[in-house]
């Protein structure tokens, strides 16, 4: 996410027409990330590989460069910008993203969007948007794209739960 992106960011929308193609979602920055945040995640969610944790492991047996994000947790991170960044009226859809690159023990994280389209769709709005998350290398570990459902001005609200499908 550029720095002009960054300056453009947008707040919650309450409804699709506060939304444009091109504007950029809220980031949401964690880090630098330490041993005790990745030991703690692995302990909540019960992932004991050792690349996570065990550093002489990961880099002497593994080759890695370091301790490894999990995964998980940078999914985590993804869905809770999304989610935030609908609420209060809307509902993220859909989430798929891949990862591609390594995010490393004291890396600070940006996770960033950006809509990429705008649709109305059975009295509802639909944005599509791009997201990732960027680590200090410059590098977009986590590519990916989401989709959010919101109200239209003066249009029924978001059903609870929303049937996606």
């Amino acid at each position: 996410m550029t720095e002009t992106q960054r300056a453009r960011a947008t707040s919650s929308p309450r409804c699709l027409q506060d939304v444009a193609v091109g504007d950029a979602i809220t980031p949401l920055v964690r880090g630098p990330m330490t041993p005790s945040h990745l030991m703690r995640w692995s302990a909540a969610i019960e992932n004991w590989h050792r690349i996570h944790y065990d550093e002489p492991f990961a880099t002497e047996h593994d080759g890695l460069p370091g301790l490894l994000v999990n995964g998980s947790w940078k999914q985590h991170v993804l869905t809770q910008m999304m989610r935030e960044w609908l609420a209060p009226d809307g509902w993220l859809v859909r989430i798929q993203f891949s990862f591609r690159r390594m995010d490393l023990v004291g890396d600070t994280l940006t996770a960033w969007g950006t809509v990429t389209e705008t649709q109305e769709r059975d009295g509802l709005g639909f944005v599509t948007c791009e997201i990732g998350i960027e680590n200090p290398r410059g590098e977009n570990s986590t590519p990916g794209t989401a989709t959010g459902v919101l109200p239209l001005r003066g249009g029924r609200p978001v059903p609870y739960p929303y049937p996606a499908g």
